[in-house]
């Protein structure tokens, strides 16, 4: 299982329930890793896309949504979660947020995949600092990125020492 998040230089992730940022670059990446995977998001995540759909050609699995929605898995707690990924290649799950989903499964991910954005974006919702965490070590930095938005950006890629396993 991955996590792919876009952090800005805090660590923060979200405010308002949304991103922080709209960078072309960021979106591009997250869509050629994650299509035709499955995407693992909390109900927020879910409801902050256009509409409150899911992302298309992708399986969503959404925790702690009891609806029963159109092109979603839902599953209430953990335990529901593990049943729903059983059959899923590992390396196919990404785990896309929000704050709650991330902290519950960061230590089950054997590697995340990190936008580093240099600004503040004024977040109310944080990942954790895996610059501090002696379980990840840096395995990929692409190196400072221009974007067309103006922003600068670095994709890095972390990866756990010794990831949880579901058992």
């Amino acid at each position: 299982m991955k996590a792919i998040v876009a952090v800005d230089k805090k660590w923060g992730i979200g405010k308002n329930n949304g991103l922080l940022f709209q960078i072309a670059e960021d979106m591009r990446f997250f869509r050629q890793q994650t299509l035709g995977k499955t995407v693992v998001m909390g109900r927020k995540t879910l409801e902050s896309f256009p509409n409150g759909k899911p992302l298309k050609n992708r399986k969503n699995v959404v925790l702690g949504n009891p609806k029963n929605l159109e092109g979603i898995v839902s599953v209430k707690n953990f335990e529901e979660l593990k049943t729903a990924l059983s059959g899923e290649n590992q390396s196919d799950v990404y785990v896309i947020g929000g704050g709650s989903v991330y902290n519950l499964l960061l230590p089950y991910c054997d590697s995340v995949l990190v936008t580093k954005v240099k600004a503040d974006g004024d977040a109310e919702v944080f990942f954790p600092n895996l610059d501090e965490d002696e379980n990840f070590f840096v395995s990929s930095d692409s190196g400072d990125v221009a974007t067309e938005s103006g922003y600068t950006i670095r994709f890095v890629t972390y990866e756990n020492k010794n990831p949880k396993t579901w058992g």
